[in-house]
Formats: structure tokens, C-alpha cells, sequence
């Protein structure tokens, strides 16, 4: 079994726990996404921090154009995995 995840990058934590909702409500997921704060932005950049919203994906069923789009919708991206 792989172990397959793509993150999306939100500008705040509003977007990314928004999206992650609706993730689940367009996405057949069989878990809920995790949302955490960029670890790379440090605490004086409370206010500058990327979220990042994390899906996993063991079945490889969730396609990465699919998910680019949705998180341009957001104004995010996909990272590569």
C-alpha cells in the first residue's frame, strides 16, 4: 500500500479550513484532511503564515488536475508530492 499525499497551500487558516471542508463534500475522502500552519514561517510571521491542508491519497484516486484547479479556486496550489 503507497502512501500518497498532496497538500494544498492556503493563504490563511479561514481558506484552509474552509476548503478542507468543502474537499470533503466534492472529493469521495475516506478520511478528513489535516490542517496545519507552514512550519517554515516563523512566530513573528503569525500573520504571513501559509496553511496547509493535507489529504491522503493510498488509493492514488484523487487526480492532480483535479486539485489544482480546486485549489485555485481558493487562491492556493498543490505541491508536488
Amino acid at each position: 500500500m503507497s502512501d500518497v499525499r498532496h497538500v494544498l497551500v492556503l493563504p490563511d487558516r479561514d481558506a484552509a479550513e474552509e476548503a478542507a471542508e468543502a474537499l470533503g463534500e466534492r472529493f469521495a475522502l475516506d478520511e478528513e484532511p489535516r490542517i496545519v500552519r507552514d512550519a517554515l514561517a516563523g512566530e513573528d510571521d503569525a500573520e504571513d503564515a501559509q496553511w496547509l491542508v493535507v489529504l491522503r491519497d493510498e488509493e492514488e484516486r484523487l487526480a492532480p488536475e483535479a486539485l489544482d484547479a480546486f485549489a485555485h479556486e481558493w487562491d492556493g496550489w498543490r505541491e508536488e508530492p
